[in-house]
């Protein structure tokens, strides 16, 4: 279980840099949100494939998909809640 948070948080910071990155390009609102989920969810899954090999039986493919979905609602949830609660600084 110590493993699982780790890597998560491992994750959420990649995952909050690219979005930042995004950011740049002009990109605002929901549709960053929704970035950092699908970025969580395909680096969470890609990571379990790394890690593990691709599935070959549903049990598997059912944890690649919950740490990938974990991974995305973890990063898109807290993306949320901090631009919510510590908006960016004009200037």
């Amino acid at each position: 279980m110590l493993d699982f948070f780790g890597q998560s948080i491992n994750f959420l910071a990649i995952v909050f840099g690219l979005v930042e990155f995004v950011k740049k390009f002009g990109v605002k609102g929901r549709v960053l949100t929704g970035l950092s989920m699908v970025l969580g969810v395909v680096l969470g899954v890609a990571h379990y494939v790394a890690q593990n090999g691709v599935p070959q039986d549903y049990a598997s493919l059912y944890q690649a998909g919950m740490f990938g979905l974990a991974v995305g609602l973890a990063a898109s949830g807290l993306y949320d809640f901090l631009t919510k609660r510590f908006p960016p600084a004009e200037g």
